[in-house]
């Protein structure tokens, strides 16, 4: 990050916990320890949410009847053999 997007703030912080994190997070500097904090909650919520947007109407329609060989959506597993 360049240091024109970054904001400089006050923080009273708990000491424990936030060498506990940098412990963790295999950090040096506090502002590591923040920064990758911050972007590791937004990743954790951003995967949460993954549920909430599947079976959302995406795509409604049933393949069997698009196909037009008439064969079923899913073909049965067939072993090779060392002959073939």
């Amino acid at each position: 990050m360049s240091e024109g997007t970054m904001k400089r703030t006050n923080l009273l912080l708990d000491q424990a916990l936030l060498k506990q994190v940098m412990q963790a997070l295999g950090v040096r500097t506090y502002s590591a320890a923040v920064n990758l904090s911050l972007a590791e909650i937004l990743r954790v919520k951003r995967v949460q949410a993954l549920p909430s947007f599947f079976g959302k109407g995406l795509w409604d329609g049933d393949l069997r009847k698009m196909r037009k060989d008439g064969r079923s959506a899913r073909r049965p597993f067939r072993r090779k053999t060392t002959q073939e």
